[in-house]
């Protein structure tokens, strides 16, 4: 029987948790708008650490979770 849980935060280490994903990727855009105060710059930068974000806290997640969920109920129904 494996009970391996299906939050995957519990298995990254403390500068892969939600906060310093969430942390990181802020202070990396409003960094841009203070050193260059340039609109379209600081949206150059935005746009792919916003993707790298949602990937990170919202899609990762779901889809580790569907496979942990998986792989627990498959282990579960071999016993």
């Amino acid at each position: 029987m494996n009970d391996q849980s299906t939050n995957i935060w519990q298995y990254k280490p403390w500068w892969c948790q939600p906060w310093s994903i969430l942390l990181t990727g802020i202070c990396i855009i409003a960094g841009s708008w203070f050193v260059f105060t340039k609109l379209w710059l600081t949206t150059l930068v935005a746009v792919p650490i916003l993707a790298w974000m949602i990937f990170f806290l919202i899609i990762y997640p779901q889809q580790m979770q569907a496979y942990l969920s998986k792989i627990n109920s498959s282990d579960d129904s071999s016993n």
